[in-house]
């Protein structure tokens, strides 16, 4: 059973929690939530079970004394700004999901290792790619599906951004075909190949969820619509099952709540100029389908 502590209680830590009570009781245990301190438990508890986005917590939610109690399940809430000081040698902590976006260098994550934590799992792209004086590399960026095979034991890692796990399974397919957003750099990271030939931006909406990622490419070999589409579907029923998902249906962007693939590719959207232009629209959730990644990341480390 791996031991997990989450570190900020925000819209990311509050789906973490959901997810690890949905899909990991038999694999995960949250054994303590550090909050930023600026509210007593019932208004942490009431943010977790009262979700505007995607409803209501569906069981239990009660509070007893500094601990919120889901579905019978006690979990101490803390409120230390100080990373160094948290009790996880003393809750025994495997994994700390640093869900803040405050500490996002290595250096600063390592002081959830100095308070007794064994791995960091950051929820955002690492900042300022220093080396760690362990490894002497910068912490690593893993994304299910593409690189998290060679995921090394490393005490502070990343599951990158929601954009790029958006990004590097389509590009990944492209790459196969073969090919020409911080997602980009980060896509590099994932796929070598690509490292210094692909770039990209991601365009905010007024949305509550949910966005959408537009590509083009530049491929080697002429292709057709229906050869990308193809070879999308062939993905998502293969080797990228469950991380990137088609439809052909007329989607908009409402319809990408809750979607848990980290790609959900609008083939009618598709389009090939002069044989080797390509464009690809694709919807990601931003924060359940981020999410779910991520869990499945942070169970690397049993």
């Amino acid at each position: 059973m791996l031991k997990v502590a989450i570190n900020g209680f925000g819209r990311i830590g509050r789906l973490a929690l959901r997810a690890a009570l949905k899909k990991h009781q038999q694999t995960m245990k949250i054994v303590a939530i550090n909050t930023s301190g600026n509210m007593e438990a019932a208004g942490w508890a009431h943010l977790f079970e009262f979700d505007s986005t995607y409803g209501r917590y569906q069981g239990k939610v009660a509070v007893k004394g500094n601990n919120i109690i889901v579905d019978g399940i006690s979990i101490p809430l803390l409120a230390e700004l100080e990373p160094k000081k948290l009790p996880w040698k003393k809750l025994a902590v495997d994994l700390v999901l640093e869900c803040t976006g405050r500490f996002r260098k290595a250096a600063e994550a390592d002081d959830h290792l100095e308070a007794g934590a064994k791995r960091v799992l950051l929820s955002a792209p690492p900042k300022g790619g220093e080396a760690r004086l362990d490894s002497a590399r910068q912490a690593g960026i893993y994304i299910m599906g593409l690189n998290a095979g060679n995921y090394k034991n490393d005490k502070v890692f990343s599951n990158a951004s929601c954009t790029t796990n958006c990004v590097a399974p389509v590009a990944k397919v492209m790459v196969k075909i073969p090919t020409s957003t911080g997602a980009a750099a980060a896509t590099g990271v994932v796929l070598p190949e690509l490292a210094g030939i692909f770039d990209g931006i991601a365009i905010r909406v007024p949305v509550v969820t949910g966005s959408l990622t537009d590509f083009t490419f530049l491929v080697r070999k002429k292709t057709t619509a229906a050869g990308v589409n193809q070879a999308l579907t062939t993905a998502a029923k293969t080797y990228l099952k469950g991380i990137l998902g088609v439809t052909d249906k007329p989607v908009v962007s409402s319809d990408v709540l809750g979607c848990e693939y980290s790609s959900w590719v609008d083939l009618e959207m598709t389009r090939v100029i002069d044989g080797d232009l390509v464009k690809i629209l694709s919807w990601y959730d931003n924060e359940w389908g981020y999410v779910i990644r991520m869990m499945e990341l942070a169970l690397l480390c049993r």
